[in-house]
């Protein structure tokens, strides 16, 4: 290690994402300053979750800023929990990002808040009050210090620490992020979106970096070829021959705008039936208007989001989301969330689960400990509102509608980006998903890989 890099040391430590596709969160030390790439939540097993609530390795006063990578929650959703133990700087992030965060985080401080009131009214928590992590006050009030940024623009963090954030697809606004301190360079991939998306374009390349960090959320696997179009097309057709209600959990950033789409085409084209389709997430529609301002990011022109809002039935208040489950099939349902871990798809998956004539359909990644996985790895019973229920429902999973690029695609595009790290840090997948991508990476690029554990610190000299 040379003198300077004695003198200012950086460092890596994996706070989150390690041996899980959950809770993003990394920390990089100099000096004189310490930084948070991502700010996620930890979902899925309760184990997990229940580190949401763990005291914050590092004093949240002690960290300068926060750099997020895109807005999904396992990405961004600690942030108003770690301003309210103390965090007062700076979060850096896409002009889209921000605004999707406006969305995301305050329904996410809502949702804690009834979550919280449910069980105290039914004595359910073992916990007297039960308390939500972050209130929809303190999720509002962290929009104060969000600082936006244009993707291809260095900014200096520091006076020793630029950043620069690259599209990377996935959803919108979603970046890869550059860091360099001391002449020393290292990129995180966030979520990598896919080269022949839909809706998103393909991921910019990597610059020169001296050290990756790269998730491996579809390290084991690949994705089929089949047009996602025509396979949604073909589960949709067969689900309708029952005449039931297919249900289609769905993030409402991102997945339900992708499922909207292909919807408005299906039916545009009298490739599937007539039926009334029901988008019930309040939060999807204002994503979905998010749309329009941001159309240099997505690929649909204004006519394409015109058709997608008009043949889909917005239900807005909790009334007309009750009255879905006194109507009859054929139709379909979209409502988060997507790993049915909460939301209002939880009940019409109560209602309706029980019956044959009732299809469900997963478009996204299910991560381990959701009812998702659980339903998709054959379970014959699911556990709702405290209540076991049966499962006669058809179970469908679509092979390539994720908007994670699979190993294969990750492989390309690190090939493309003609990069030759000194070492990769594989993150953001399950044990098995994460080893398998390292595997990969070693054997076609010959470059060292590690896969950090939880709280594993480096030193990037």
């Amino acid at each position: 290690m040379s003198l300077l890099h004695m003198n200012k040391p950086f460092k890596i430590q994996f706070l989150g994402a390690a041996g899980t596709v959950t809770g993003s969160r990394y920390l990089l030390t100099t000096l004189n300053h310490k930084i948070l790439v991502d700010c996620g939540l930890f979902q899925g097993f309760k184990e997990l979750r229940l580190k949401n609530w763990d005291q914050f390795p590092v004093l949240p006063a002690d960290i300068d800023a926060i750099i997020l990578t895109h807005a999904h929650l396992d990405h961004s959703g600690y942030i108003p929990k770690l301003i309210k133990d103390g965090f007062k700087g700076k979060i850096f992030c896409t002009k889209a990002t921000y605004a999707l965060c406006e969305i995301l985080l305050a329904d996410a401080g809502r949702i804690q808040e009834e979550d919280a009131d449910w069980l105290n009214r039914k004595k359910f928590s073992t916990h007297t009050p039960a308390l939500p992590l972050f209130s929809e006050n303190e999720a509002m009030k962290s929009f104060e210090q969000f600082v936006t940024v244009n993707f291809d623009e260095t900014f200096k963090l520091a006076e020793d620490m630029n950043v620069t954030l690259k599209y990377a697809g996935h959803i919108l606004g979603a970046a890869i992020v550059i860091v360099e301190h001391h002449m020393i360079r290292i990129g995180f991939s966030g979520d990598l979106g896919r080269p022949k998306d839909s809706v998103f374009f393909p991921p910019e390349k990597m610059p020169e970096i001296d050290y990756l960090v790269v998730e491996s959320t579809y390290g084991n696997r690949q994705h089929t070829q089949i047009d996602p179009i025509e396979e949604f097309e073909i589960v949709i057709n067969e689900a309708l021959k029952k005449n039931g209600v297919v249900l289609i959990p769905a993030f409402a950033v991102g997945r339900a705008q992708t499922l909207m789409f292909y919807l408005s085409i299906l039916k545009k084209t009298g490739r599937i039936q007539n039926v009334p389709i029901f988008l019930n997430s309040p939060m999807a529609m204002d994503v979905t208007n998010i749309f329009y301002e941001f159309k240099s990011l997505h690929k649909l022109s204004d006519q394409q989001c015109k058709e997608m809002s008009e043949n889909i039935q917005y239900v807005r208040t909790v009334d007309e989301s009750k009255s879905l489950n006194n109507k009859k099939g054929p139709m379909i349902i979209i409502a988060a969330s997507g790993m049915l871990t909460g939301g209002r798809i939880l009940h019409h998956l109560k209602h309706f689960i029980s019956e044959p004539s009732t299809t469900v359909v997963f478009a996204g990644f299910q991560s381990e400990g959701t009812r998702g996985r659980a339903l998709q790895d054959g379970i014959k019973e699911i556990k709702i509102h405290q209540k076991l229920i049966p499962v006669y429902a058809d179970i469908r999973v679509l092979k390539n509608s994720s908007a994670h690029a699979d190993y294969i695609e990750i492989l390309d595009w690190l090939t493309q980006s003609q990069i030759k790290p000194r070492r990769v840090f594989v993150i953001h997948g399950e044990i098995e998903a994460s080893e398998k991508m390292k595997t990969h990476i070693t054997e076609k690029f010959g470059w060292p890989c590690e896969t950090p554990k939880q709280d594993q610190e480096y030193i990037l000299d």
